[in-house]
């Protein structure tokens, strides 16, 4: 097993970190998704959390969709109760009226809209990807951060799935999941037999990526197995290898998977976990999986729902297991877990250095 890592640090400053990671928030200072377009309807409200912060998401009939802290700054009663219009979102209790920015503009008992209060917080809003983003930490720094990069999801190519659940467990457990491809054994009823071959890690400030290939010990492929990654029987005798490549960005995480000798990645798998609560013991996933087209027209169609059965068995096991991970951490009331796999403990470290202390 060949490694190569960018950084390192000693087993002894592992063993003595002292930031608990299942304690360590995510950092805010990014942008992050909330939900899908599809669910923001023209002329409606949509209530999100991000971190136990309750944020209402608008879409005018008439103008951009923008973001605000959701609840009234009168008698703090949800704003997403409220009443779209024209010049931005109406409390439904007493009619105080809010604009894009947060700004209290109308009081319907007030003469004067000088008259009015400090309003309430908005939050930078951005729509793509079929998805609406909102920067929940400093907005002075949303111009200059940057936006997700997801060159795949417009290329005619591929076909998307989106992902969009919720699952009760601390982010990081998410992001261990999926980066420890050593876990195929949890996916034997729908995968058979996997062997894993490990074969390198790279890392730097921000990021931490691996790569794999597998073989087949046992078993046979199930359907959408073979139409995703196309068919494997076993690595004996083989000269090239099929190759995945999984890496967190902090915050964001990506799955992409090559087939033997092919230039452009049979899959490929956009990810992050939201922290829906003040606690950060629940996350929702929002993700997008960017499958290639075979060269036969319509046949993915055709094919599609077998492919939604095997990665709907494969999201159900894995949530399954990372939440039975919160809640023996929870029950322990510490992290005990006794790691060994190299690349987990750089991306446990990358996911202290990137994240916030929580009180």
């Amino acid at each position: 097993m060949a490694f190569s890592v960018a950084t390192d640090v000693s087993s002894h400053a592992r063993q003595s970190e002292p930031i608990d990671l299942r304690r360590t928030g995510i950092d805010p200072d990014f942008w992050y998704p909330v939900a899908r377009s599809r669910n923001l309807k023209r002329g409606k409200t949509l209530a999100v959390n991000f971190a136990g912060d309750p944020i209402v998401l608008v879409r005018p009939k008439d103008g951009s969709r923008f973001a605000l802290e959701d609840r009234c700054a009168h008698r703090q009663v949800p704003l997403h109760a409220g009443v779209v219009c024209p010049k931005g979102l109406r409390c439904g209790y007493h009619g105080w009226t809010y604009d894009a920015s947060g700004r209290c503009v109308d009081i319907p008992y007030l003469r004067s809209a000088k008259q009015c209060p400090n309003g309430v917080r908005g939050y930078p809003c951005r729509e793509a990807y079929g998805l609406v983003f909102i920067f929940p930490g400093d907005p002075a720094k949303a111009a200059t951060t940057a936006f997700p990069a997801i060159p795949t999801h417009g290329d005619p190519k591929y076909k998307i799935r989106y992902l969009d659940r919720r699952v009760a467990c601390h982010y990081s457990f998410m992001h261990e999941n999926l980066m420890d491809m050593n876990h195929q054994f949890l996916h034997r009823r729908l995968m058979g037999g996997i062997k894993t071959i490990s074969l390198a890690k790279r890392g730097g400030e921000n990021w931490v990526e691996a790569d794999y290939s597998f073989g087949r010990t046992s078993g046979k492929q199930s359907f959408g197995e073979w139409f995703i990654i196309g068919k494997r029987d076993d690595d004996k005798g083989r000269e090239r290898r099929d190759l995945m490549t999984i890496r967190t960005e902090y915050p964001y995480q990506t799955l992409k998977f090559w087939t033997a000798g092919s230039e452009t990645p049979a899959l490929d798998l956009w990810n992050v976990y939201i922290p829906v609560d003040k606690d950060q013991r629940v996350n929702h996933t929002f993700g997008m999986i960017m499958i290639e087209r075979p060269p036969i027209p319509g046949l993915i169609h055709l094919l599609w729902p077998f492919i939604v059965w095997f990665t709907e068995g494969i999201f159900r096991e894995d949530r399954a297991i990372v939440e039975l991970e919160q809640k023996a951490h929870d029950q322990q009331g510490a992290d005990w877990n006794q790691e060994i796999f190299p690349v987990i403990l750089d991306l446990r470290e990358l996911l202290v250095r990137g994240g916030v202390r929580m009180s």
